[in-house]
C-alpha cells in the first residue's frame, strides 16, 4: 500500500495558498492548512484536512500545527509558505516597525515553520519546500518594496538550504507570480503584461503542486517565475 503523502500550507486561508491546498488535496495529499483568519480551518474541513487558526509569525502557533500534523498522519512530505501583506510606502517613509513586519511578513514567514519541519524530512530522507514569492524579487517596483526587499533576501535563503539539504533529499523552490487574480485588477497593469491578462491563483497552484510532486525531484534552488513575461532575465 502506498503511503499517504502529507502537506503543509501556510497562509493558506484565501488566494493562491488556499488555491495551492485545494490542488494538493486533489493531488492526493492529506492537506493541513494554517490561516490567521479562520478561513483556513474552513477549507480545511471540506478537504478532510487539519486547520488551525492563527499566525505563521508566531513559534508557538506553528509548533502546535506541525506537531498536530505529526501526530495524526506521522510525517510531512511538503511544506507550501504563502504570505499575506506587508507595509507599502515611499522607500524613505517606511519605519522601522514597518521595515521589521516586512521582515516577518515575507522572510520570516518562510524560516521559521522551516526550523520545524526539517528535521523531520531529514528522518524520512525526503521533502519538498515551496514558496511563493514575487515576480519583483529581482526586478524590484516602488509600489511593494518590503515584499521586494526581503523576497530578495529568500532567493538568497532558498539557494543556501538548498545547497545544505539536497544530500538529505530534501528540495526548496520559490515561485514568483506576478499580476495574479487575487489582486485587484486595473487595464494599466493587464497592460504591462506580454500576455495581456492576470494570471490565476489556480495556475500558481499547479506550479507549486509540480515542484512539491515527484516529477520536479531534480529541482531545487530555484526561483520560478510565472508571471506572464513581466519580468525576464537571461
Amino acid at each position: 500500500m502506498a503511503t499517504e503523502k502529507v502537506a503543509i500550507i501556510t497562509a493558506g486561508g484565501s488566494g493562491m495558498g488556499a488555491a495551492s491546498a485545494k490542488r494538493l488535496a486533489a493531488d492526493g495529499f492529506k492537506v493541513a492548512i494554517l490561516s490567521s483568519s479562520g478561513k483556513g480551518e474552513a477549507l480545511a474541513a471540506e478537504l478532510g484536512g487539519i486547520g488551525i487558526t492563527g499566525s505563521n509569525q508566531s513559534n508557538d502557533v506553528l509548533k502546535r500545527l506541525v506537531d498536530t500534523v505529526t501526530d495524526k498522519w506521522g510525517r510531512i512530505d511538503v511544506l507550501v509558505n504563502s504570505a499575506g501583506h506587508g507595509p507599502r510606502a515611499q522607500i524613505t517613509e517606511i519605519t522601522d516597525e514597518q521595515w521589521h513586519t516586512g521582515l516577518d511578513v515575507y522572510l520570516m514567514n518562510v524560516i521559521r515553520p522551516v526550523r520545524l519541519v526539517t528535521p523531520i524530512m531529514q528522518a524520512q530522507k525526503s521533502g519538498a519546500i515551496v514558496n511563493i514569492s514575487t515576480a519583483w524579487a529581482f526586478e524590484p517596483a516602488a509600489m511593494f518594496p518590503t515584499s521586494a526587499v526581503f523576497r530578495a533576501g529568500l532567493a538568497s535563503y532558498t539557494k543556501i538550504y538548498a545547497d545544505t539539504y539536497a544530500a538529505d533529499n530534501i528540495r526548496m523552490n520559490n515561485v514568483l507570480p506576478g499580476w495574479i487574480d487575487s489582486l485587484p485588477a486595473t487595464e494599466e497593469r493587464r497592460d504591462s503584461v506580454p500576455m495581456k491578462r492576470y494570471g490565476t491563483s489556480d495556475e500558481i497552484a499547479a506550479t507549486v503542486a509540480f515542484l512539491a510532486s515527484e516529477d520536479a525531484g531534480y529541482i531545487t534552488g530555484q526561483n520560478l517565475k510565472v508571471d506572464g513575461g513581466l519580468t525576464r532575465s537571461v
